[in-house]
C-alpha cells in the first residue's frame, strides 16, 4: 500500500499541544512587561528627550519656557510672555505626551529643581506613587 505524505490527527494533536505548553510557560513570563516598557519610555522621554529639547531651548534662548508656555513652546515659537529671543525650533518632533496618553507636567522655575520639574503621572494619575520624575 502506497500511503500519502500528510499528517494525521495524532501527529496535529501532539503539535498543538506542544505548542499549548510553551505558551503556558511564556506567556505568564511576559505579562506586565507591557508596563514596565512603557515606564521605561516615559523615563528616557524625561531624562533624555525632553531634556535635551529643553536644553537646547534654554542655548538658544536663554532660559527655559516658563510653566504657562509649557512645553509646547519645544513645538513652535510661543507669543506669551517672555517670548523667545532666538527661537531655533520645533526642538521636539511630537508632542510631549507619555506612553499612557496623557501630557508630561512641566514647572519652571522648579520645586525639586532650580531650573525645572518634569515628570509623568505613569499609569494611574490619581495617586503619586506612579510619578516617574527628573528629580
Amino acid at each position: 500500500m502506497r500511503r500519502d505524505g500528510g499528517f494525521t490527527l495524532v501527529e496535529i494533536m501532539l503539535v498543538v499541544l506542544i505548542i499549548g505548553a510553551l505558551a503556558a510557560m511564556i506567556v505568564p513570563r511576559l505579562s506586565g512587561r507591557s508596563e514596565q516598557a512603557r515606564a521605561a519610555v516615559a523615563r528616557a522621554d524625561i531624562q533624555t528627550n525632553i531634556a535635551t529639547a529643553l536644553k537646547m531651548y534654554e542655548l538658544d534662548n536663554g532660559m527655559f519656557p516658563t510653566t504657562a508656555q509649557g512645553l509646547q513652546a519645544l513645538r513652535e515659537k510661543s507669543a506669551a510672555s517672555p517670548v523667545p529671543r532666538n527661537w531655533q525650533g520645533p526642538y521636539l518632533e511630537k508632542d510631549p505626551v507619555d506612553p499612557w496618553g496623557n501630557p508630561y507636567v512641566y514647572v519652571s522655575p522648579g520645586t525639586h529643581r532650580a531650573d525645572y520639574d518634569l515628570y509623568s503621572k505613569g499609569k494611574d494619575a490619581n495617586s503619586s506613587d506612579g510619578y516617574i520624575t527628573n528629580w
